[in-house]
């Protein structure tokens, strides 16, 4: 079992070693991906800046449009482009090849018109809902420190509507913690998973960040108990949600309640965890580390894509790797080469 009994979850066996039982039976994407509509500015700082404007490096804050402004206002040269994490991972996943869609929510502005255009552009199934006209499109300002550590600052919209088609025509629904933030996204995501699970397919969520995790503790607990499949995260997260001293206490509370899960460890690589078993998988080495941001949301859409494909637990943790090493080597969240062009 995949999750408690009783609970609303799908059971879903493993063979060691081998990929989890999906129904793709009629399904018309490999992923479909709920999370914040984002347009990622990111630009280059020191420590001094983080210092003057009060920014706590490598978290996460979210902020309200008046600070975005400010801080917007403050930074030198920046790239924009279109992001948020789940957004990030469909992304990656249409660029191996396989078949994503995405629900989020952007407002009728210029930035929420682009944010459709470079989702549909790759390949991506964009499913905006109805258009917010009240509120600017969300935006991630994200500062890049000379270590590659990355500090967010977020001013989000809102939950997204939900397409209950896509939801239940994709073999794997994969729900973006962030989005945990607005308290109507916690009912959305349970309706969500049931949704999923009521036409027999998977449901993953990743966790997004520790400070996240932080916030919605018992929230998230719950969650996994119940509706949760396959988790991703990092060492951090998992310690964080579980409380533990270390890695492998997490690990061994994570069983009890979701023994799936895909678990990146910084530089040591990834542990690809089952009921009975721990896979470790290592990282692909890139000469320079340029910027952080997206690894662990590529990493998601490696894996997703080795998962749908029927691929072993190992060689999906290793797609995953391929695409954190793409992505890291450069600026921005999403890959700048075809991922497919890099497995062998």
């Amino acid at each position: 079992m995949s999750c408690r009994e009783g609970a609303g979850a799908a059971s879903v066996p493993l063979v060691t070693g081998q990929h989890p039982a999906l129904n793709g039976d009629g399904a018309r994407y490999d992923v479909v991906g709920i999370g914040n509509a984002l347009v990622d500015v990111i630009a280059h700082a020191t420590d001094e800046f983080l210092d003057d404007h009060g920014l706590t490096k490598g978290w996460m804050d979210l902020i309200d449009t008046d600070r975005a402004e400010l801080l917007y206002g403050a930074l030198g040269t920046a790239v924009e482009m279109s992001g948020g994490s789940a957004a990030n991972t469909m992304c990656g996943i249409a660029s191996f090849g396989s078949s994503a869609a995405y629900i989020g929510k952007v407002s009728d502005d210029d930035l929420g018109r682009v944010f459709g255009h470079d989702m549909r552009a790759v390949g991506v199934d964009f499913r905006a809902g109805g258009h917010d006209t009240d509120m600017p499109t969300g935006r991630s300002i994200i500062v890049v420190t000379p270590d590659a550590e990355r500090t967010m600052n977020t001013y989000l919209l809102h939950a997204a509507d939900l397409d209950e088609r896509a939801i239940e025509s994709a073999t794997v629904l994969y729900m973006e913690g962030y989005l945990y933030d607005r308290d109507e996204a916690k009912h959305a995501f349970r309706h969500a998973a049931r949704i999923a699970h009521d036409a027999g397919r998977m449901v993953s969520l990743t966790l997004s960040d520790s400070f996240c995790v932080d916030r919605h503790r018992d929230d998230f607990l719950a969650l996994v108990s119940d509706e949760v499949d396959l988790l991703f995260g990092n060492e951090a997260e998992l310690i964080s949600l579980y409380q533990t001293e270390t890695f492998f206490e997490a690990v061994t509370e994570l069983r009890k309640h979701c023994g799936f899960a895909a678990i990146t460890v910084g530089a040591k690589g990834s542990i690809i965890v089952t009921g009975d078993e721990l896979i470790e998988v290592g990282v692909k080495a890139v000469n320079k580390v340029v910027d952080t941001t997206g690894a662990g949301d590529l990493y998601a859409a490696g894996f997703l894509h080795g998962l749908t494909s029927g691929a072993p637990l190992a060689r999906c943790g290793e797609l995953g790797s391929i695409a954190a090493a793409e992505v890291i080597s450069h600026v921005g969240p999403r890959p700048l080469v075809e991922l497919r062009t890099l497995v062998d």
